[in-house]
């Protein structure tokens, strides 16, 4: 079993979802600061998890690099991929409303 962490990323600040197997939300999503404080707090947080956990995010201009370095020098297995990615796996060309919630599920998907 493996759960995922889904990280929709911003400018100073990302939404983080993070789901057991199956879609099971473990918490409603979360803002988390880009400060060395909060991104502790979220790689304690991703590390407490039992089984495996694999964390995927936007590559959102170069806001997602202080992220991504940090978590992965703690040890956390992380995939970056190409928001158009993400926005294309629902199949629709139609655009539903855009939220950072919704968006930190979907790249779990």
């Amino acid at each position: 079993m493996m759960n995922a962490v889904g990280i929709d990323v911003s400018k100073g600040k990302s939404t983080v979802a993070i789901l057991h197997p199956y879609g099971d939300v473990v918490a409603s999503p979360f803002d988390v600061a880009h400060t060395g404080s909060d991104l502790k707090l979220l790689a304690d947080a991703i590390k407490k998890l039992p089984d495996e956990t694999r964390v995927v995010m936007e590559a959102t201009r170069n806001y997602f690099e202080p992220i991504a370095r940090y978590l992965y020098k703690q040890d956390i297995f992380v995939s970056v991929v190409n928001p158009m990615l993400i926005s294309d796996l629902g199949g629709n060309t139609l655009r539903k409303p855009k939220t950072d919630k919704k968006d930190s599920i979907e790249i779990t998907s």
